[in-house]
């Protein structure tokens, strides 16, 4: 939602915990004292979801609660907020799911949008080779749009990984009742509506969202007939009607009215894809996240590399030091990101020579103590061998121990604005998350390359990041994951960095405020009351270049399993969610 950085809420916990009158303290070792003004985590001794939704978060309990396990909460939790959370959660985009069960077995599950079939390397180009801006462009309207994969990919989850005590239908039931019973509109959700330009453009939408200028208020209830219906369909057919069925056939009428690319050869050609995870360590922890085609588990675990060669814990949690070694580890990671990242079903990705110490080792020694980098003489390196930030996460632990850490998105706010006409459905906007035109700054103003280049039914490049951390005896320690786009791989390092060398809480990590550099443009980003007049100048004198003005970044969730007693600490971000996190 636009209006993050005026969040009340968000501004008052972050002045609170980490201004400059003393409340937030750091021992000289380093590490976060625990006296630190952030709330408590959630305690709960069995099950525990943590979301940007409370009322979502509630449902996947209720799950747990009657014999069902993290996956069939996490399916019910997923649709739930494409009624509750319409800005990113949805039917009509795609995402990634780490899954990982009591015995240790991990999967990732790759539900992205794949490209339509009438996509190519130069379609969102003009005839003078420029790229195309508002209607038709890569961001706005039914061109935006790749194949969903939502649906497909909550299929292959429950398929394999479900409890088998719950049936499609029965899942899918609280989402279908919060649309025709409605729900109380939530503060953000009613501010973030009011007004909103972006979302006028299209009948549907406009009626939906705007109440055609009629604009809703605070705790009114919204309610969601044709996305209820939609939901309704998919009971009654199974989530094949989503991609043959009435479904597919709304979605697709809609296309051709608008000029759109998504055909029903394309709804029935899309396929949910199981990956290996991507692993790695940090201090002796294990890492485990996100294969391509997200960049986030490859670019998460080289700048984990980069910085395991510091003796970060050494630095004052708030000390220009430790943001100096922190944003040239970015830096060179992002830089990687543009240069080799695409999907691996199509393009040669480099990842295990990305996630190598011994490359780790070598662009460390690139790095000075005293001066920072610039992006200009900063490429991609060599290694060996071969999103929106509107974007929502949520974690799942249930009573056993399996867990799901779930990212999925729109990938703008409302994606590209279009309301497929008699479903309800908010249609992504993901085709931007391509390479348009290979060098040109994307949505986010991030670079990306050939790999990354329009093809028919390739998967765009992606930032999520769900991540598990494990502890060295291999029993799960803390899951995490955020919204953001480029800021998500660089929330979730210093969420992992927060724990591993600053010794906080999940609540007390998430909490800190974040800085994040993406190579290009080369300037650090940071968050109101999150680094002090004297930080700022001593970055600025090695040469780092703050942006202008500070301003929130994610929405993290996560949950920590308590090492002695077992119970989940589950933590929800004040940046900007209505969530809580749930327990029982």
């Amino acid at each position: 939602m636009k209006s993050w950085t005026n969040l009340k809420r968000a501004a008052l916990t972050l002045a609170i915990a980490f201004s400059l009158t003393g409340t937030l303290s750091l021992r000289p070792s380093g590490t976060f004292h625990a006296a630190a003004a952030s709330r408590d985590p959630v305690r709960a001794r069995r099950g525990l979801v943590a979301s940007t939704s409370q009322i979502s978060s509630q449902v996947g309990v209720d799950v747990m609660k009657r014999g069902g396990n993290a996956v069939d909460a996490a399916i019910a939790v997923a649709f739930a907020l494409a009624v509750t959370y319409p800005a990113a959660g949805n039917l009509g985009g795609g995402g990634f799911m780490m899954i990982r069960m009591r015995n240790g077995n991990t999967v990732a599950i790759d539900y992205r949008e794949m490209a339509p079939s009438a996509a190519h390397r130069n379609v969102y180009l003009d005839k003078d080779g420029n790229l195309l801006k508002g209607e038709g462009s890569s961001t706005v309207g039914y061109r935006a749009s790749g194949v969903p994969g939502t649906v497909a990919g909550m299929e292959l989850a429950l398929n394999r990984y479900g409890s088998g005590k719950f049936t499609w239908s029965q899942l899918l039931e609280p989402a279908r009742r919060l649309a025709a019973e409605g729900f109380p509109m939530g503060h953000i959700l009613a501010s973030s509506l009011r007004g909103n330009d972006y979302l006028s453009k299209y009948p549907d939408t406009r009626r939906i969202f705007l109440r055609n200028g009629n604009f809703y208020s605070d705790g009114e209830v919204f309610r969601q007939p044709e996305l209820a219906a939609t939901f309704a369909r998919l009971q009654r057919f199974g989530p094949k009607e989503f991609y043959q069925g009435q479904t597919a056939r709304l979605i697709v009428n809609d296309m051709k009215r608008h000029d759109g690319l998504i055909t029903m050869e394309d709804m029935r050609a899309y396929v949910a894809k199981e990956r290996d995870p991507l692993r790695g360590s940090y201090r002796g922890y294990e890492i485990v996240s996100m294969p391509p085609p997200s960049s986030g588990g490859a670019v998460l675990l080289e700048m984990l590399n980069i910085l395991e060669g510091f003796d970060v814990a050494k630095h004052d949690w708030a000390s220009s030091d430790r943001h100096h070694l922190t944003v040239e580890a970015m830096r060179r990671a992002f830089a990687d990101r543009a240069e080799y990242m695409g999907d691996a079903d199509f393009v040669k990705v480099p990842v295990a020579g990305l996630i190598d110490k011994g490359y780790a080792d070598h662009l460390r020694k690139t790095i000075r103590p005293d001066r920072a980098s610039t992006s200009e003489e900063v490429s991609a390196g060599r290694p060996t061998g071969y999103e929106s930030e509107e974007t929502t996460h949520f974690t799942v632990v249930d009573a056993q121990g399996n867990a799901v850490a779930n990212t999925y998105t729109l990938n703008d706010s409302f994606g590209s604005g279009v309301v497929a006409k008699d479903t309800g459905i908010v249609l992504n906007n993901e085709m931007d998350d391509f390479a348009a035109k290979p060098g040109t700054p994307n949505l986010y103003g991030l670079i990306q390359g050939e790999r990354n280049a329009v093809a028919p039914r390739k998967r765009p490049l992606s930032a999520m990041t769900p991540t598990f951390v494990l502890r060295k005896d291999g029993s799960l320690w803390f899951t995490v994951g955020t919204p953001g786009g480029p800021t998500i791989i660089n929330t979730v390092l210093q969420v992992i960095t927060n724990v591993i060398d600053y010794k906080m809480n999940i609540q007390q990590a998430i909490d800190a405020p974040r800085i994040h550099h993406q190579w290009l443009p080369d300037e650090v980003v940071w968050e109101p009351y999150g680094l002090a007049g004297d930080t700022q100048q001593a970055l600025t004198s090695r040469r780092h270049k703050l942006a202008t003005k500070p301003r929130y970044m994610g929405d993290a969730q996560g949950i920590m399993i308590e090492e002695k007693t077992g119970i989940r600490l589950g933590a929800t971000d004040p940046r900007r969610s209505d969530g809580l996190a749930v327990g029982y």
